[in-house]
């Protein structure tokens, strides 16, 4: 029962999240059949509908790149199956001859499975129905017509491109403030386990930060296109360069963890060192949930004066980031201290601090 209930509560919040989309694809493969039906009299154009839903589609992040690539994978298709229709007639060969060679088309023009699967499918679909009224390339415009419509629609009704990237920094720094919380548990508790499970945090995320940098792009190519989200291409622009920062930091977090885990199983830190360098994690920690905080707000008023002070707290943190500061004498605890200091640079980048002035900020060794 708890289950059911699960189940039924996710349904209904995935349906409520895709009460937009589902009505904006809606209008276009309504509008793109009417159009095709009514102003360029094409009787029954079914794939200009199928064209919109399929170019449309769902997906996390705006999706412009991928209407580009869906919308021409299936009007080649369409093309591609209405040529070989007109040349060698219908049938289960032809067919055949028309998956493979739209197969190989595709691989040629593009790497995309999507772009791939969708002009194979299309071009079987033109081989496999009936000719229309018209003659077979009328599909071959209804498929554009749809294309079209998506196009527009992508262009006319985004998503506001600032908004997922703002989610997604606030997600991966909550992220990296956990790394640097659990290093410096590990620190305080003389725990490689802890340290350990650090490490393993920041690889599992790799993935997730690959995933939103691949969304900013897509952000970026609406903000720039988009006449309703061209104002603010300078905003979403700095957002993925701040991820860019954030995955380095995040690369960071994991040699740092590593090498963590070898000084705590090597005993390489004395007590003041163990508790010195514990500390300044924690303060980073701190510093980087207010920075995800700050960043995730308008870059004016409260979120600009949140952005300051986090800032101001990472950088003291970075003035004492000196292993005598930190009464750490061993080697390999002071390579554990030179790691942090390369990670302090990154987070101090992500808050929009000057590459060269962060790392001013570090004592001279």
């Amino acid at each position: 029962m708890q289950f059911l209930k699960r189940r039924a509560r996710l349904g209904l919040r995935r349906s409520f999240n895709s009460l937009l989309p589902a009505l904006l694809i809606t209008v276009c493969a309504v509008g793109a059949y009417f159009f095709s039906e009514r102003v360029l009299g094409h009787h029954g154009p079914l794939f200009a509908a199928t064209s919109a839903i399929i170019a449309l589609g769902f997906s996390r992040d705006p999706r412009l790149r991928r209407v580009l690539e869906v919308g021409l994978g299936c009007t080649i298709g369409i093309v591609l199956g209405d040529a070989l229709l007109h040349w060698l007639g219908s049938g289960i060969w032809q067919a055949a001859l028309v998956v493979f060679l739209s197969v190989m088309l595709a691989r040629f023009l593009d790497s995309g499975a999507i772009f791939t699967t969708q002009l194979a499918l299309q071009s079987l679909l033109v081989v496999l129905l009936p000719v229309p009224v018209g003659g077979p390339f009328t599909r071959s415009i209804d498929a554009v017509v749809g294309g079209c419509f998506a196009l527009a629609a992508t262009l006319l009704v985004p998503r506001d491109p600032r908004r997922e990237p703002k989610d997604d920094l606030k997600i991966m720094l909550g992220e990296l403030a956990t790394v640097l919380r659990e290093c410096a548990s590990a620190l305080s508790y003389n725990d490689a386990t802890t340290a350990w499970h650090a490490l393993v945090r920041a690889r599992n995320l790799q993935p997730r930060i690959d995933s939103m940098r691949q969304g900013l792009r897509s952000s970026v190519e609406i903000a720039r296109l988009s006449p309703l989200y061209r104002r603010h291409f300078d905003e979403v622009d700095g957002l993925a360069r701040l991820m860019e920062r954030v995955d380095y930091a995040m690369r960071s977090s994991r040699i740092l963890a590593r090498r963590l885990t070898s000084v705590i199983n090597n005993a390489a830190l004395s007590d003041a060192g163990t508790l010195h360098l514990a500390e300044v994690m924690s303060e980073a920690a701190a510093a980087v949930d207010e920075l995800a905080s700050a960043l995730a707000h308008d870059p004016s008023g409260a979120g600009k004066a949140s952005l300051s002070h986090a800032r101001d707290s990472l950088a003291d943190i970075a003035t004492r980031l000196h292993p005598a500061n930190l009464e750490i004498t061993r080697m390999e605890g002071e390579a554990l201290v030179l790691l942090f200091r390369t990670l302090m640079v990154d987070i101090l980048e992500t808050a929009k601090m000057d590459p060269a002035e962060a790392r001013d900020l570090l004592p001279k060794l």
